[in-house]
């Protein structure tokens, strides 16, 4: 192999990755996913597994480099970190979660240099990808973030989402790339039609099958609000903004009283629930009992016993105040993980609200407007595994987020796809309350009934229909996929095939 054939094909890795993102909010392309995973495959499967390895890794970087470069504007912007060391330990972020597709290529690389047979490759890579995939979102406390799945949305492929979860639509769209190669790389027309059939089934018997409720309604509809205050990141934490911030929700709010449920965004009253202003929550409260509407809001919370914080959320009611407690914190943003390791060498990333502690694990539904209602805070909704702990029970589910930390970047768009699947999964709809956007009521398909526009003050109102039942997907989780996976790897590793396609 020459040098500028071995440049080229890590060119062709590299860019096929880059492709990705654009199957992902705000673009939407969802075809290109599975059209870069097979042109990987080409660069893959070209070279040893050793320089297949470096080509899976060229092609992470161009996955996340691409897909989570935003992830720098609040390491510089809200930091205290010039924009060098930013782009650093961006880099530093990105090069490491590259080595899970790095993983894959030399898989499959070793795989097709062991027979040659397509097949095997079929079978291996959306198996591989869906256990990799199910271990970034767990090991290091997990980062699940641009899993493959949430691409397909708004494609047929969507339809798996009840069935087994978001894993389950990407080893869809892996399994897709493996046909559409196969069409290329099968030795005789008789797999290359196999191919084809198979992809067309794939895509076609999901277009006809999609659509279908799992979920029933629970009672009667009713109004929600969602109050969007759009307080700029630079001053949000400001103390002598505070009282321009209150005024402004509880204004905001006055229109309002006639919803049966209003939600501020995480942490709309940026200051600890023991140090807001004497009368304020009892006035909000006075009038929300008035109205008979349930309000629940964004505040930190200090537990003065053990001196811990957390990111909650607060709800005032009829029966009084209740708190959930944000269970999955981001690390390097909201705790600052082997800190006793470490020390001071991790206080650089000037972090502010760094010193959070985990809610509880197991925490009920709170009760607003008469429903069990699940609430995630923000990178919370990004672990589908964890909201089915509230799930069946829960007949409505909430996601608050404050994703100004990431400025005017595709990041609060790719986060409004992920609530999306979250309520496509649990056939439930979900109110996405923001600071700055994107707000959104979004149906029990995962479908975008309302939405507010970015950077904006904005008042965002709908009917709101709880649902009961479970998905397949509630009921089991991801064990039927990942046993499937398993399988498919110890088929490929075992068996010999007689005869190549």
């Amino acid at each position: 192999m020459t040098r500028g054939t071995t440049l080229r094909g890590d060119g062709l890795a590299l860019g096929a990755g880059a492709l990705v993102p654009l199957g992902f909010a705000p673009f939407g392309w969802f075809p290109l996913p599975v059209l870069a995973l097979a042109l990987a495959l080409f660069a893959w499967l070209s070279v040893p597994p050793r320089h297949g390895f470096w080509r899976g890794w060229l092609f992470g970087l161009g996955q996340f480099g691409f897909g989570i470069g935003w992830v720098h504007i609040s390491i510089y912007q809200f930091g205290g970190n010039s924009l060098p060391v930013a782009l650093v330990i961006t880099f530093a972020m990105v090069a490491i979660l590259a080595l899970y597709p790095a993983l894959l290529a030399m898989l499959v690389s070793a795989l097709w240099q062991r027979d040659r047979a397509p097949w095997r490759v079929v079978l291996a890579l959306p198996a591989a990808w869906l256990l990799l995939e199910w271990l970034r979102g767990w090991l290091f406390t997990g980062f699940p973030w641009l899993a493959l799945g949430t691409s397909q949305i708004d494609a047929p492929l969507a339809a798996l989402a009840p069935v087994g979860g978001n894993l389950a639509v990407g080893f869809a769209v892996v399994l897709s790339a493996g046909l559409l190669w196969t069409l290329v790389a099968a030795a005789n027309h008789a797999g290359r039609l196999a191919a084809l059939l198979l992809l067309a089934g794939l895509w076609g018997g999901l277009w006809a099958w999609g659509g279908r409720d799992w979920t029933e309604p629970a009672g009667e509809p009713f109004r929600a609000t969602l109050i969007q205050g759009n307080i700029a990141q630079t001053r949000k934490w400001l103390p002598q903004e505070l009282g321009m911030t209150l005024d402004r929700y509880r204004a905001l709010t006055e229109s309002s009283w006639e919803s049966r449920l209003v939600v501020w965004p995480e942490t709309a009253v940026p200051i600890f629930y023991e140090n807001v202003a004497d009368g304020y929550l009892d006035e909000l409260q006075a009038v929300a009992r008035l109205n008979a509407t349930d309000l629940l809001l964004g505040i930190p919370y200090r537990d003065r016993a053990t001196d811990r914080y957390y990111n909650s959320m607060l709800a005032l009611t009829d029966a009084g105040r209740d708190f959930y407690f944000k269970r999955h914190l981001v690390p390097f943003g909201e705790f600052l993980p082997l800190r006793d390791l470490l020390g001071e060498a991790l206080r650089f990333l000037h972090v502010p609200m760094s010193d959070f502690s985990p809610g509880p694990d197991e925490q009920p539904p709170l009760l607003l407007a008469g429903q069990p209602v699940g609430i995630t805070i923000c990178y919370e909704d990004v672990f589908s595994a964890e909201l089915r702990s509230v799930l069946p029970e829960a007949t409505l589910l909430v996601n608050v987020s404050n994703d100004a930390w990431f400025g005017d970047s595709i990041a609060p768009h790719q986060h409004l796809a992920i609530a999306r699947m979250r309520a496509l999964e649990s056939g439930r709809m979900l109110l996405r309350a923001t600071n700055t956007g994107i707000s959104a009521i979004i149906g029990p398909r995962g479908e975008v009934r309302a939405r507010s526009p970015q950077f904006e003050i904005d008042v965002l109102h709908g009917m709101v229909e709880p649902r009961r039942g479970a998905t397949p997907y509630v009921r089991f989780g991801d064990a039927p996929v990942i046993g499937l996976a398993l399988l498919l790897g110890l088929l490929v590793l075992v068996r010999r095939p007689r005869h190549q396609t």
